[in-house]
């Protein structure tokens, strides 16, 4: 490698010599070219072995020139190579000329017999098999174990539960991949009865086999998904064994292959878009050809399933359309195409990676909430018109009074999206925290605890006394709210709010209603004149504190362990209206008042559409640590530096510890690296002219075209999670692993070849580039070897113990298995 890139920058000061090694040697009959350029012949597709022709200076000039085909992905400098059979060498040499023949016959080295097209593509399908075989074994070995809940089970085996009982809930994730998994168990026989309430609970008799299933089958694709991706951007059958390899006998992709997650689904359908696009790059030649259209719009199915799975899945959508963009350009600025060609291009491309996709993503929606029409545990974080469309909800065909009035037994709900109910139990404050009061927070779900009394500020009389008139709650009105449960009144006073500095504290005070003035709120709607009546679900009420003149709302925050991680519930003294602090009322019980149906307010699809968005993202903004709660920081992820528990504590335990392979992760990380500084120093070398031989030139743009897309997926995949507030974990980063792992693949065998042309003897430099992909294939191989009990599962005592089997592999001191 040194001595290639010693040559390299050799060949930035000077022009290349031709030298001398004797008689040019025969032709071979099957070389690979590319399309238009016959004197690029590059390398075999079988052996890997290099071809040594050189290039017209004339036809190196356009190639820098970047007359190439633009679009990353298209193989060899960014086209798709293909063989061609060669000519005999008397008249290669007088069609290339006497320098260039003399430089192309010095530099070709010998290389064993080439076999038929047919044997060449028979080798490729055996290679593609053997590794999917592969990659099919290594996942479904051992798959029933443990025959427990690991780890995030907990959560999308229960979500998929929920879809065969059609029951609703929200998760911070939009549905399809949640989806996939309830149909996994639907048809493999699971009933959904399993409650899957808690890590290490016992499956039992529970058909869990088929969830697991679906996710190991979709994480054993990743693997030859690789190997067609490397293979279509390198056209080198070693680079891509070498991708497939790295991916197979890494621990940490197993493992999150093997059980009920999202991960898998996610990175089958990452790496799903990115193979279909560098397909469809190959077919630029071959514009609006039926591969062309099937590749595109494969393209877009696979963009609509990537983010229909994780909100991340927008990295890789990022990714293709950034290679659009770049395609489009140069289609734009080639003089050869009419206007209405790139128009046709254009249209293509909005329909098939634009309009499909989102057609596909809000189809994922209609479906999810046609399944899901039952009331369940996510009905509180949506709004009360929202919820008035699940079956056994309360609102559900309900019908309430249309209009508040003293006496009601209510429900108080914040409007703003994920808030929930104004709520309070027996629990005080703690020392320190303002008054040692009654709590009062929002809480998300359906409760007893939720349920408020509004009553006339100046008076303890019942207002459902059968003798007193109805008397309707008016905007303006001071009124007080007592908590049903416990018959404290809504309080609050200039202490300081638990957590949002300069509000103040809001309690509950009083025994059995009788309270201060600091109970006092006067009611108020938005947008309203005095006067008028409060109605049900409708009007948008706030609540003024009439001593204080603070609006309650809620910050959003959640509580320590000793508010019960509900979320705090403040009086801020800045007016400005927002969300936070406007509420409406929802249950509305009044046995004196007649009911009207509530159906006229279910909100219609695109209603519901763009809700569940808001609720979501706003669900994901809240995903904070907690208190103990391991997390990772970006910055951990690439060097391995600490893994995460699936399964497992103590000796006695079945372990599983989801970590990397180290081998493969710092393998990958150096060759980061070493394509930052190899890139460059070609990236200089052809800025400033330099004459490179016709062979460095092809590697240099396999280098620069394939893994550059690889690094830009790298980059889109890693560095936005530094720019997250939200809680992060170890398993964020497997996406940029896939492609860092596909860069690694590419840059060795590249590297190994440049190493290869630089020796002298042929025969030497066609062993480095075989010991050396060999070595790596091998190595990568003996690493799993060593730490595979991580993924399958470890027994007996842990790796800080001598007597461990795992002792000497605890290469670093933050991995706890």
């Amino acid at each position: 490698m040194l001595c290639a890139t010693s040559r390299l920058l050799a060949a930035t000061a000077l022009p290349a010599q031709p030298r001398g090694r004797g008689p040019a040697p025969r032709c071979r009959r099957r070389e690979l070219h590319f399309p238009g350029h016959p004197e690029l012949p590059l390398c075999d597709f079988l052996t890997g072995q290099l071809v040594r022709p050189s290039v017209p200076a004339g036809r190196r000039a356009i190639l820098r020139r970047g007359r190439m085909p633009p679009a990353v992905g298209r193989g060899l400098a960014g086209s798709e190579l293909r063989p061609r059979r060669g000519c005999c060498g008397p008249q290669a040499a007088r069609a290339l000329g006497p320098d260039v023949a003399t430089e192309a016959a010095a530099r070709s080295l010998k290389r064993p017999a080439p076999g038929s097209r047919r044997f060449e593509a028979a080798a490729r399908w055996a290679l593609l098999a053997l590794v999917t075989l592969l990659s099919f074994a290594t996942r479904f070995h051992r798959l029933d174990e443990p025959p427990h809940i690991c780890w995030d089970e907990t959560h999308f085996g229960k979500m998929g539960s929920y879809y065969i009982n059609r029951t609703f809930f929200f998760d911070v994730h939009p549905p399809l991949g949640k989806m996939l998994i309830g149909l996994a168990g639907y048809l493999s026989g699971y009933d959904g009865t399993f409650l899957f309430q808690k890590p290490g609970d016992k499956y039992e008799h529970h058909n869990y086999m088929g969830m697991r299933g679906f996710c190991a089958f979709l994480g054993s694709l990743l693997v030859p998904f690789a190997y067609l991706t490397v293979l279509e951007l390198s056209r080198s059958l070693p680079a891509a064994l070498l991708s497939a390899a790295l991916l197979t006998f890494d621990t940490g992709c197993l493992t999150l292959s093997q059980y009920i997650l999202l991960d898998p689904i996610l990175m089958f359908f990452i790496m799903a878009a990115m193979l279909s696009m560098v397909k469809y790059n190959s077919c630029a030649d071959r514009p609006f050809s039926a591969p062309w259209w099937f590749w595109l719009s494969l393209t877009g199915v696979n963009l609509a399933g990537a983010l229909g799975v994780k909100f991340v899945g927008l990295f890789v959508i990022l990714q293709v359309g950034w290679n659009t963009v770049s395609d489009l350009w140069h289609l734009f600025g080639d003089l050869s195409l009419s206007l209405v060609t790139v128009g046709k291009h254009l249209t293509a491309r909005i329909l098939c990676l634009i309009v499909l996709p989102l057609a596909l993503y809000t189809a994922t929606y209609a479906v999810h909430f046609m399944v899901l029409n039952k009331s369940g545990p996510g009905d509180g974080f949506f709004s009360s018109a929202f919820q008035a469309r699940l079956s056994g909800n309360n609102l559900h065909n309900a019908s309430v009074p249309e209009h508040l009035a003293y006496g009601s037994v209510i429900t108080v709900k914040n409007l703003r999206m994920a808030i929930g109910y104004l709520h309070s139990h027996r629990h005080l404050y703690p020392e320190g925290v303002g008054a040692r009061q009654q709590q009062v927070t929002t809480y998300l779900h359906k409760d007893y605890n939720n349920l408020w009394i509004i009553k006339k500020h100046n008076t303890n009389s019942d207002p459902l006394d059968p003798s007193f008139p109805v008397e309707f709650v008016r905007h303006g009105d001071i009124i007080r709210l007592e908590h049903k449960e416990t018959s404290r009144n809504l309080h609050s006073h200039y202490h300081e709010a638990p957590l949002t500095r300069k509000h103040y504290q809001v309690t509950g005070y009083g025994i059995n209603g009788t309270g201060d003035s600091n109970d006092f709120w006067r009611i108020e709607v938005v947008n309203r004149k005095f006067g008028n009546r409060i109605k049900v679900l409708r009007s948008r009420i706030r609540f003024i504190h009439l001593v204080t003149g603070c609006v309650l709302g809620s910050s959003g925050k959640v509580l320590p362990k000793w508010g019960w991680e509900q979320l705090e519930v403040t009086c801020t003294p800045y007016l400005k209206e927002t969300l936070n602090s406007i509420w409406n009322v929802e249950d509305h019980i009044n046995p004196k008042l007649p009911n009207i149906s509530l159906d006229v307010l279910q909100p219609s699809f695109p209603e519901i559409l763009l809700e569940s968005h808001m609720v979501m993202i706003r669900g994901n903004n809240g995903l904070k640590p907690k208190d103990n709660e391991f997390t990772s920081k970006p910055w951990h992820w690439p060097i391995n530096y600490q893994g995460l528990r699936f399964s497992g504590i103590n000796d006695t335990d079945f372990r599983v510890y989801l970590l990397g392979n180290p081998v493969v992760w710092w393998l990958n990380l150096l060759s980061i690296a070493l394509y930052l500084l190899s890139g460059s120093i070609i990236a200089v070398a052809v800025q400033r002219g330099a004459h490179l031989p016709a062979e460095v030139e092809g590697l240099s743009q396999v280098l620069l075209r394939g893994g550059g897309q690889l690094l830009l997926g790298w980059t889109l995949h890693y560095f936005p999670f530094f720019l997250m507030g939200r809680i992060l974990y170890f398993h964020h980063y497997f996406p940029a692993m896939l492609f860092s792992s596909m860069l690694t693949g590419v840059l060795w065998d590249t590297l190994l070849r440049l190493c290869a042309w630089s020796l002298s003897s042929s025969s030497l430099a066609r062993g480095v580039h075989v010991v050396g992909i060999l070595s790596l294939l091998l190595g990568t191989a003996y690493s799993f070897y060593l730490f595979h009990p991580l993924a399958y599962g470890m027994v007996g005592p842990l790796a800080q113990d001598p007597r461990s089997p795992m002792a000497g592999l605890r290469w670093l001191e933050s991995w706890d298995f």
